[in-house]
């Protein structure tokens, strides 16, 4: 069994965690940490746990947390960082999906997330937890950083194209929406129902969080910087991404159907619909699975790749542990295999 510790258990994607490892037939949930709930029972703030986890929350202290195996930090961005030297020091294996070790740049992380990085040196180790492209990397690793719910959305869509140079890299479009949930699990106007319901728009456009790491990955991909314009968007529903990928193929006879259905021909959580589909969010709630369909309207320049995932599993948690799975050996898929939710 696996010893797992979570660093904040509060959050939607926290509670993610728990209902997934709850699950697991590996996982041994042995501390859930959260300062304003230390004390309180986990089933007593979320009744949908009673009779599956029997533990109440702690303060996040490292002594303790250095009995896992491993530990995920489910916590705002600049938390993990502050743990990660002294639980990799005593032997802990940390999968943090916030954004501390996403990018690879300390300068780039300070412009975006506003904060220098208590632990710079520690970015070129972490490995960047998306297994389509990392799994061998993460294999190995000690630290991972889980990708964000856009990103894995995106990059997905994007990868058999720029890694086969198909497309245009300078002119790279994802116009993505996103559930109310991607907000997390806090008190903030935009995300009240009378304000989300019922209504849609944009919003970062300038200048999203997000972009600097779905570019690192595109840059990764293509072996050259990319040019790209992203626009998240806000949707009255609870969960779930739906992007829309943009790119002019410099390549007109390239056969796009059977180059993703290739490239994800052995993915576990990627699945490559028929030609002509259009997946729904709905068709992944609460699964790991991503769902991709590849266009080409009226035969023309530009492709469009759709791609949906549940931003609460496949987004955050169920990739996180998916990622665990691959560090200690196990089948990728064990404790991921849900059918997604519907209606």
């Amino acid at each position: 069994m696996i010893k797992i510790g979570i660093i904040g258990g509060t959050g939607y994607t926290g509670v993610e965690l728990l209902r997934l490892l709850a699950a697991h037939p590996e996982a041994d949930l042995r501390i859930i940490t959260s300062r304003g709930e230390a004390g309180k029972q986990v089933a007593e703030l979320f009744s949908s746990l009673r009779g599956h986890v029997d533990l109440a929350f702690s303060e996040p202290e490292t002594k303790s947390l250095a009995g896992c195996d491993v530990v995920f930090a489910a916590t705002p961005n600049g938390v993990a960082m502050t743990h990660a030297r002294e639980l990799l020091k005593a032997g802990v294996k940390l999968i943090d999906l916030a954004a501390d070790f996403r990018l690879k740049d300390p300068a780039a992380w300070e412009k975006w997330y506003g904060m220098p990085h208590a632990c710079p040196e520690l970015l070129a180790e972490a490995v960047y937890g998306l297994p389509e492209v990392n799994r061998e990397k993460i294999k190995k690793t000690r630290l991972v950083a889980n990708p964000g719910c856009y990103p894995t959305a995106v990059q997905l869509g994007f990868l058999p194209l720029l890694e086969n140079g198909l497309v245009d890299t300078q002119h790279l479009i994802a116009d993505a929406k996103s559930g109310v949930s991607g907000a997390g699990r806090k008190a903030e106007l935009h995300a009240l129902f009378s304000e989300a319901a019922d209504s849609m728009k944009a919003y970062g456009v300038a200048g999203h969080r997000h972009w600097p790491e779905i570019r690192q990955g595109l840059d990764s991909a293509s072996k050259k910087s990319v040019g790209l314009t992203f626009v998240p968007h806000l949707t009255p529903m609870i969960r779930g991404i739906h992007a829309t990928l943009y790119a002019r193929l410099t390549q007109p006879g390239a056969q796009l159907q059977a180059l993703f259905e290739q490239r994800y021909a052995k993915e576990p959580f990627v699945d490559v619909m028929p030609a002509g589909s259009h997946p729904e969010t709905r068709s992944v709630r609460a699964s790991n699975v991503c769902r991709i369909a590849v266009h080409r309207p009226h035969d023309g320049d530009t492709v469009v790749v759709l791609s949906v995932i549940d931003n609460l599993v496949k987004g955050a948690a169920g990739q996180a542990v998916q990622n665990m799975n691959i560090m200690f050996g196990l089948d990728e898929r064990t404790g991921l295999d849900q059918v997604a939710v519907l209606p």
